[in-house]
């Protein structure tokens, strides 16, 4: 299979779909790999190395897409991307399509096979191809939290950790899942007064094990969400309903009785946002406010630390990539369930229930069953 690597495109985006070790593992199983010049420039992975590890340095995007089986990327393609894409091809990076009609409606136009990372699954019922992303963002969310808690920046000048004789700032974590662990580690790890909600009693139970008296659990109700976020100084929303649009959990009234000068990180954007007031920024226009809280709702917030995101990153999705190589897109995923999950469009038809629910009358889409589409 001839695989393909552009460069990301998206504002201060700098991760790469393959690193040259995974390049190398490709070009191991008898495939051809062409990469977009100086797509992982930016964080060490020159040219050079992705020639020493066996790919072709390929001058333009419009040439990769034009000439590749699949291509591999990190983030959503962006709409000129889209619309580089054919029938045949295999698209395999994360796609987040429940918020985004437009992209949706461009792959469903394109005919080609789009995978998304973030609903492919595993045997425990987890999303392995998004936990390596979650656990970044978690802990990116705490840090950019503290930053912006700062007087220069907007906040409200605590230091989450407090002092000898200064309480620690409070941190409300809503969702106990992969980005909330996280977040929970690093804010208990920097003396914060740390509180996580969740509507599973055996994952409260779970977090409850893992950090003891260091953290608060808390049954995650509409009364419990209104009471903690308005004593908080940092709010992260970290809730997941895998490929669907985020549930608002937070309206415009909760955020007008929060604290002057909180902080709301709302690592759900991708999602749509877990926050009304939410809407998507970037690394170079990171925050606004409204009501004197201070919103950083990033969209790609792994992308500030690319080039540990990218690795992490390539570590999971590796296998799969192999697979949909080796043994073709439509065997591998009749043969493997999981890999099936990700299947979000394929032959200009929706083929992810989640997606349908969230746009399929806003879009007249077309819905069929991943593992039929596959079987015709």
């Amino acid at each position: 299979m001839l695989v393909g690597v552009p460069k990301e495109i998206k504002n201060h985006e700098y991760r790469v779909g393959l690193t040259p070790a995974a390049v190398k593992e490709f070009v191991a199983h008898g495939h051809k790999v062409i990469v977009e010049v100086d797509a992982g420039s930016a964080i060490g992975f020159s040219n050079e190395m992705y020639i020493e590890a066996g790919a072709e340095i390929i001058g333009t995007a419009e040439e990769i897409f034009a000439q590749a089986d699949m291509i591999v990327k990190v983030k959503e393609p962006q709409p000129n991307e889209c619309k580089m894409l054919r029938e045949g091809q295999t698209l395999y990076t994360y796609l987040h399509l429940a918020p985004d009609p437009t992209q949706t409606q461009l792959l469903v136009e394109s005919g080609a096979t789009c995978i998304a990372y973030e609903t492919v699954t595993d045997a425990r019922g987890g999303l392995p191809l998004l936990a390596p992303m979650s656990e970044v963002a978690g802990r990116m969310a705490v840090q950019a939290g503290a930053h912006y808690l700062e007087k220069a920046h907007g906040g409200s000048g605590t230091l989450l950790g407090g002092v000898p004789g200064v309480a620690p700032g409070k941190v409300l974590v809503i969702g106990g899942g992969v980005v909330g662990t996280n977040a929970a580690k690093m804010a208990i790890g920097l003396g914060a007064d740390v509180t996580i909600l969740d509507r599973s009693l055996p994952r409260l139970r779970e977090l409850d094990d893992i950090f003891g008296n260091q953290l608060k659990t808390v049954y995650s109700t509409v009364d419990a969400i209104e009471h903690y976020s308005s004593k908080a100084d940092l709010v992260v929303g970290a809730v997941l309903i895998p490929g669907a649009a985020a549930p608002k959990l937070l309206n415009t009234a909760h955020i007008a009785q929060m604290k002057q000068g909180s902080v709301l990180v709302d690592v759900a954007i991708d999602q749509g946002g877990c926050f009304e007031t939410s809407r998507a920024t970037t690394h170079q226009d990171p925050v606004y406010i409204v009501d004197g809280v201070v919103h950083y709702c990033v969209a790609n917030m792994p992308g500030g630390v690319a080039r540990t995101s990218t690795m992490a990153l390539n570590n999971a999705t590796l296998p799969f990539g192999l697979a949909l190589a080796n043994k073709g897109p439509k065997r591998a995923m009749l043969e493997n369930p999981h890999l099936l999950n990700g299947l979000n469009v394929h032959k200009g038809k929706v083929t992810y229930s989640a997606v349908m629910d969230a746009l399929g009358e806003q879009l007249s889409l077309e819905f069929q069953e991943a593992g039929a589409a596959l079987s015709q």
